[in-house]
């Protein structure tokens, strides 16, 4: 079975090219959806070998959507550019497995980084997103922000992706800040509301999650700054949508 690779890409010069020869051993094409990169790596991705589509950027789901049709293959492993196959993802692929099975999507867990550390605790692991569907009955939804594959049956495999999500504190603030403000618009136009309790509570429920059901606990002053950010954003997302409220409310 021939498989397509689709990876969205934005000033990912770092992480495309480890990527994309990641996805060679399992892929026969790759595709990649570009939003106007400033930085090499629309050039990195060309020379790797990859077909490159220049798009400015329509939101998570929108945007690996669009990619779609430029794929040959039913069989799409869609990637984020810092996502990179582990070993055991690459075994499973390349068994044919998915094929005899009555699945149309499949869940990999995240090893998730900062710099060359790994964070699997505090609620970022599993951390298990649907990389691996069939196009044919399954697509990315429309959501902004956090997409999920929608499908007819998914399967949770115990195989593994790394993430380098983050290279420093100041990288994964600045994403989860602009993450929470596409989440809070998405749950407003989706008719989302929430009263004045809603941050403090579910931030707070969130902190306490993360650090003591989560193993946060247990990996000291790391468990507890993942924890306490986890829950910031979580508290600023529907901060942000309790602005939004209250500026519509006054036009």
């Amino acid at each position: 079975m021939k498989i397509s690779g689709l990876v969205i890409t934005y000033n990912e010069e770092k992480h495309i090219g480890k990527c994309i020869d990641a996805l060679y051993r399992v892929c026969d094409e790759i595709i990649v959806i570009d939003s106007l990169s400033s930085d090499n790596t629309v050039q990195i991705a060309q020379e790797k070998g990859a077909k490159v589509i220049s798009q400015p950027f329509l939101g998570d789901g929108p945007q690996r959507i669009f990619g779609l049709p430029y794929c040959k293959n039913d069989w799409i492993l869609n990637l984020d550019a810092d996502e990179i196959l582990a070993a055991d993802a690459e075994e499973f692929v390349l068994s044919g497995k998915y094929e005899n099975q009555d699945f149309d999507a499949y869940a990999f867990s995240l090893y998730n980084y900062m710099g060359d550390k790994l964070i699997n605790f505090s609620g970022w692991y599993p951390d298990r997103t649907v990389r691996f569907f069939n196009k044919k009955t399954a697509s990315p939804s429309k959501d902004m922000v956090h997409q999920k594959v929608l499908g007819n049956k998914k399967a949770n495999l115990n195989v593994h992706l790394n993430h380098y999500a983050w290279a420093s504190y100041d990288q994964l603030i600045s994403k989860k800040n602009l993450y929470s403000t596409w989440h809070a618009q998405q749950l407003y136009d989706q008719g989302k509301r929430v009263g004045n309790f809603k941050p403090v509570l579910n931030g707070l429920t969130t902190f306490v999650r993360c650090y003591f059901f989560k193993k946060g606990i247990f990996n000291g002053i790391d468990g507890v700054t993942f924890a306490l950010i986890q829950g910031l954003f979580t508290h600023m997302k529907y901060a942000k949508l309790l602005e939004i409220q209250n500026n519509k409310s006054k036009k």
